[in-house]
């Protein structure tokens, strides 16, 4: 396997592979993010996340297969992104290939990301691109860690 790595827009077609990466058990521990039943998960991506022009959304290829997406949008006046790899394409540098790419088109700065304070692979990725911790924030009893490309606070 070459590992070739590349962006493209989102197809219908790639739902089906982010569903089935959102219930992956290992995923859903190391994110500490409660996976969707389909029907919510299907209506989420179509309304909240293909249906804003404002959001930057791209899906991860690598060697021709749907591997993931990475995910640019607003909450009030900070940009986040995000993203969701499936568990194949981990520890093989495909995250930090697909976000390095990702961050030549989405080019807001400063840039938010807040990963589960235990998911260190996500943490280690996002400080290889670039961002800086700058504290912790606590969703429900999860702690989350606030990191920053460009600035800011």
């Amino acid at each position: 396997m070459e590992n070739t790595v590349r962006l493209r827009d989102v197809e219908t077609a790639d739902l089906e592979a982010f569903l089935a990466y959102e219930h992956d058990p290992e995923a859903v521990r190391r994110s500490r993010f409660p996976p969707r039943e389909r029907e919510a998960f299907m209506a989420h991506w179509t309304s909240k996340v293909l249906g804003d022009p404002a959001n930057l959304v791209q899906t991860v290829v690598v060697d021709g297969a749907t591997a993931g997406n990475i995910v640019a949008w607003w909450e009030g006046e900070r940009r986040y992104i995000g993203y969701w790899l499936g568990r194949p394409y981990w520890g093989r540098g495909i995250g930090t290939r697909a976000l390095t790419a990702f961050l030549e088109l989405e080019t807001a700065r400063p840039l938010y990301a807040d990963p589960a304070a235990g998911n260190t692979g996500s943490v280690r990725l996002l400080e290889k691109c670039g961002f800086v911790a700058t504290g912790t924030v606590l969703y429900g009893e999860n702690e989350h860690v606030v990191l920053v490309l460009g600035g800011g606070a």
